[in-house]
């Protein structure tokens, strides 16, 4: 079962990004220590993410937590 947009967000949050909105459905996900580090979501909650997606994610955590 894919992972849902939801899922990202919560994750993100929990590691202590913030967001803003961007336009539509889109939200950009930024940590406030390194602004460098964002991630751009598109979406609704309930949509399955893509896997590119999931990567990039996952790669701005890691970025993250070296900080």
């Amino acid at each position: 079962m894919p992972l849902k947009i939801r899922k990202l967000k919560a994750e993100l949050s929990k590691a202590g990004f913030l967001v803003r909105p961007g336009k539509g459905s889109h939200t950009v996900w930024y940590y406030p220590y390194d602004h460098s580090i964002a991630v751009s979501l598109a979406g609704k909650d309930g949509d399955d993410a893509d896997v590119y997606k999931i990567k990039e994610v996952r790669k701005a955590l890691k970025r993250a937590k070296e900080v």
